[in-house]
């Protein structure tokens, strides 16, 4: 496992995160789950 701080455009504006993933996870992948993690938090 590996933690990846990621920016991320949402919406029109850019959000910052960290995400905790597998070593063997490609960007897109890393880009999904930011961005996952982001709509999650800004729906609570």
């Amino acid at each position: 496992m590996k933690e990846i701080t990621v920016t991320v455009d949402y919406e029109g504006l850019k959000y910052q995160t960290n995400i905790i993933t597998n070593k063997e996870a490609g960007d897109e992948e890393i880009l999904k789950q930011a961005e996952d993690q982001i709509r999650k938090q800004l729906n609570n």
